[in-house]
């Protein structure tokens, strides 16, 4: 590293606060049970912002606790009730309509917007939320968005929202999901370690 002039990045630690209390009408069902024993078990979700040329563009991802695997995602310009019900219909279509599913998020605006509980109510997925001011409850989704923005997004954004979303979807799609080992799944990145599973589950059914 020397000789090639290169030098290791290291992020300021964050303090996170632990108080807070549940949603009066959402309480935190997941309660920091992160591991799961299978796909499409328990989803987590959130919103992070992104520079992207004059302005700030948001990012909303659901994540499949199982594998860490991204299994929806949208951006917009705008952080609202439809940017979050836009990631969760794609995750919902690609992974084939799952029933039962947990999805759980913190207690933002657009989670707690009646569009958003709906398309909850319609999916028949069960709703759980963080604590209030309580980042430890959606630890999951805090540590993508943390890897994301260390590993792939330049310092200084994106010159477009076109290329912000071209590139944070190959980051998703081909880095974090199919190159990227993942400390807990073992090393495995997440699609070996959802492949895995259903060989496993296929040879076991048998």
């Amino acid at each position: 590293m020397e000789e090639l002039e290169l030098f290791s990045k290291q992020l300021l630690k964050h303090k996170c606060p632990k108080g807070g209390s549940e949603h009066l009408m959402i309480p935190n069902t997941l309660n920091r049970k992160f591991d799961v024993l299978a796909p499409d078990q328990a989803w987590c979700g959130d919103i992070t912002f992104i520079w992207t040329g004059n302005r700030w563009a948001y990012l909303a991802v659901v994540l499949d606790l199982f594998s860490r695997k991204p299994v929806g995602w949208a951006m917009s310009l705008s952080p609202n009730a439809t940017l979050v019900c836009d990631a969760l219909k794609i995750a919902y279509q690609l992974r084939g309509e799952p029933k039962g599913v947990m999805f759980h998020s913190d207690q933002g605006s657009q989670y707690t917007s009646i569009k958003f509980r709906q398309l909850l109510w319609r999916f028949k997925m069960k709703k759980s939320m963080s604590r209030r001011g309580n980042c430890w409850d959606n630890s999951p989704m805090e540590r993508f968005f943390r890897s994301l923005k260390s590993e792939w997004i330049p310092e200084i954004g994106y010159s477009s929202f076109a290329e912000g979303k071209a590139d944070i979807t190959d980051y998703i799609i081909g880095y974090y999901s199919n190159v990227r080992p993942h400390q807990h799944n073992g090393g495995l990145t997440p699609n070996e370690s959802e492949r895995q599973f259903w060989f496993d589950y296929k040879r076991l059914s048998k």
